[in-house]
């Protein structure tokens, strides 16, 4: 009986990855996102960053630590994201240094705390797509 309750629940968490649909517009809505990294000596770790969304992309702006362990993830350029309730295996994360302004201008459109945060250095910016 309990081989079939964990089979029972093993695919309800494939079925509801499989249902999971990436959705800018609905991400928009958030405040933040989380991203997993694999990195060589850390192992995994889960980052929790702001977020925007410019026509129909999700971006977002790394600080230092962040983009340390993004430039680290022995999975480049994929990672897992979470993000509105949902949980995402493979997200193509992409430096996008054409977009550093308009991110930049759309965070503090956004976050009524960016008035400071955007004095921190941010030494990347990146585009967040589902990988195939």
């Amino acid at each position: 009986m309990t081989r079939s309750i964990v089979a029972i629940l093993a695919l309800l968490v494939v079925a509801a990855s499989a249902n999971a649909a990436w959705d800018p517009p609905v991400f928009s809505k958030e405040s933040t996102l989380q991203f997993l990294t694999v990195g060589p000596d850390e192992g995994e770790h889960w980052s929790t960053v702001w977020l925007v969304v410019i026509d129909g992309q999700v971006y977002i702006r790394l600080g230092s630590r962040a983009a340390e362990r993004m430039t680290k993830n022995t999975a480049a350029p994929i990672v897992k994201v979470r993000i509105a309730g949902q949980e995402f295996d493979r997200v193509k994360a992409e430096a996008a240094p054409d977009m550093v302004a308009p991110v930049a201008q759309a965070m503090g459109e956004k976050y009524w705390s960016d008035w400071l945060v955007h004095h921190f250095n941010h030494p990347l910016t990146m585009r967040l797509t589902p990988a195939q």
